[in-house]
């Protein structure tokens, strides 16, 4: 009697012990038998389901806040038509060992923690231990131990899968753990390969083969995103570039977007701290590499600095390239259609000398006002900015070099004030077309000599194309005119008027593999009136 009481009572235990497992875990991952066999996800993406499962379940569970519950309409989240519903009835109303959630839910298509389990199996086998001490009658029956049998059987497979997932999840966790870079940090990279080539006619569409440029260059990006509390991020990028003008006669003009590079050692290119002061308003600070594109947005399908347009030009509106390399910058964001803008840039913060430094150098103090539609098919942004450029500088150039030979040192080598105007838009007319557009004034002044100063004007228009013969491909055709000095007092005015001509289509060979054939034509290139022709073709490798 003895032994039949100890075989009954073990028969039981382990009937209730996969009663359990299978109830528990089938529900909770949300797998029928019907479909336990169909392939499961890929194991990163469960390892990371089950980490996030876990995360959400320190604020959501707690021993403590558990709630047995004596009947199953008590769980709101529980129907008749679900699939494991006579199954968790039983648990519940039979036996008893069901906890739900303080909220009143049982969540049964989440995943389940190996914690859960344990609690759940440990909750089950406790309460059969307490209805054989009570000698309760019947427990169970034995239609219940053959039921309890098949299912053994039947799910022998999917349990002894499970038991290794599981083992390979703790395996790759492990692994994980060991070796990963940081538990902050994330690694993002791109490799551009470029060859350009092109050549100017003269008035008679004859070549110059003096003046032939052919190139191949390289530009290496690593950036290092760091978050430290979820909603900030700090972005460290290094870069190596060997890019340059291929057509260094027509001063800025000619020159690509991701271009200005001659050394193939790898350098701080970007340094800057992003963070949220409240829900509107956020704040950036930049120590190295913050341009005035990172301080307001831009309203240019085709800005990518490398990824978008081919040229220096086409990237975005001329006035916002002025003096700035670190700074900071505030944005406001009062509703989902308005955000406010404002930064303050140094040109060569770091210098001590004098007529340098974060004040007394090259600066530029900027606002910006900027509208989005509800639908986000159209958005246009209103720019203003005062500069000052040092002739301390190494490198004085007004509108960092993206115009005519006199816009590039106007005032022969003396600082320059300068107060600049932008507009610009997008409007996305269709999914697969849209229409963007900038123009651009700039006023700038002798800061030695307050007699000199001249106008100068810039504009765009943009047609684009997504999804261009291949999802995720584009393409694009821009016009417009590069800055031109159009008045002048003690300077030189242009006599020619640049128009800037650029066809390119962007083909994704896949999410991270692109190629960009395109060609740049710039009427009245030069003083002589000759045209410049540019050929580009640019591969660029995200990872």
């Amino acid at each position: 009697m003895i032994a039949i009481s100890k075989f009954f009572r073990f028969k039981l235990l382990l009937a209730s012990s996969t009663l359990s497992m299978v109830a528990l875990m089938g529900h909770n991952a949300g797998v029928s038998p019907a479909i336990a066999n169909e392939p499961t996800a890929d194991l990163t993406s469960t390892l990371e389901t089950l980490n996030q499962y876990g995360q959400e379940s320190k604020a959501q569970l707690s021993p403590s806040g558990l709630d047995q519950v004596t009947s199953v309409s008590q769980l709101s989240d529980v129907r008749p038509t679900d699939w494991a519903f006579q199954a968790l009835q039983s648990l519940v109303e039979r036996y008893g060992c069901i906890a739900g959630y303080p909220s009143g839910v049982y969540l049964g298509n989440r995943a389940m923690t190996r914690y859960e389990f344990a609690a759940g199996l440990n909750a089950c086998l406790e309460r059969v231990n307490e209805l054989i001490a009570a000698a309760t009658s019947p427990l169970a029956s034995k239609a219940d131990l053959k039921t309890l049998q098949r299912l053994q059987e039947e799910f022998a497979a999917e349990l002894a899968t499970l038991r290794g997932r599981v083992d390979a999840l703790e395996a790759r966790t492990s692994e994980l753990e060991a070796n990963q870079f940081s538990t902050t940090t994330k690694l993002k990279g791109a490799v551009i390969f470029s060859v350009h080539g092109g050549n100017f006619l003269d008035d008679d569409g004859r070549e110059n083969s003096d003046r032939e440029e052919i190139a191949f260059g390289q530009r290496t990006r690593l950036e290092f995103h760091t978050s430290f509390s979820g909603d900030d991020l700090l972005v460290t990028r290094l870069q190596s570039n060997t890019i340059q003008n291929p057509l260094s006669d027509a001063t800025g003009l000619g020159a690509l977007s991701y271009g200005a590079g001659d050394s193939t050692e790898f350098r701080l290119d970007f340094l800057a701290y992003y963070f949220p002061i409240n829900d509107q308003l956020k704040a950036i600070v930049g120590g190295s590499g913050l341009g005035i594109d990172d301080l307001h947005p831009m309203h240019n399908p085709l800005y990518g600095n490398g990824s978008g347009a081919l040229s220096f030009f086409a990237d975005r509106n001329p006035v916002f390239r002025l003096p700035t390399n670190a700074g900071g910058g505030l944005s406001w964001t009062p509703t989902e259609n308005w955000a406010f803008n404002v930064g303050y840039s140094a040109g060569e913060p770091a210098s001590p000398v004098e007529g340098a430094g974060f004040f007394n150098g090259s600066y530029s103090a900027s606002a910006s006002a900027n509208y989005y539609s509800s639908d986000k098919r159209f958005s246009a942004g209103l720019f203003y900015a005062h500069a000052y450029q040092s002739r301390t500088e190494s490198n004085l150039t007004l509108l960092s070099g993206a115009g005519t030979s006199n816009v590039v040192d106007p005032f022969g080598g003396s600082s320059i004030l300068s107060d600049s105007v932008g507009f610009q838009s997008n409007f996305t007319i269709t999914p697969k077309f849209g229409i963007n557009g900038w123009f651009g004034y700039t006023n700038a002044r002798n800061a030695s000599d307050g007699d000199d100063n001249l106008d100068l004007i810039t504009w765009a228009l943009g047609l684009n194309f997504y999804d261009l013969f291949s999802e995720g491909s584009s393409g694009a055709l821009l016009v417009g005119q590069p800055p031109t000095v159009t008045n002048g007092d003690g300077v030189d005015e242009d006599d020619f008027t640049p128009i800037h001509v650029e066809a390119l289509y962007r083909y994704a060979l896949n999410d991270f593999i692109s190629i960009t054939p395109g060609v740049i034509t710039i009427f009245n290139a030069d003083e002589d009136g000759d045209t410049a022709i540019l050929g580009v073709l640019r591969t660029e490798f995200t990872f």
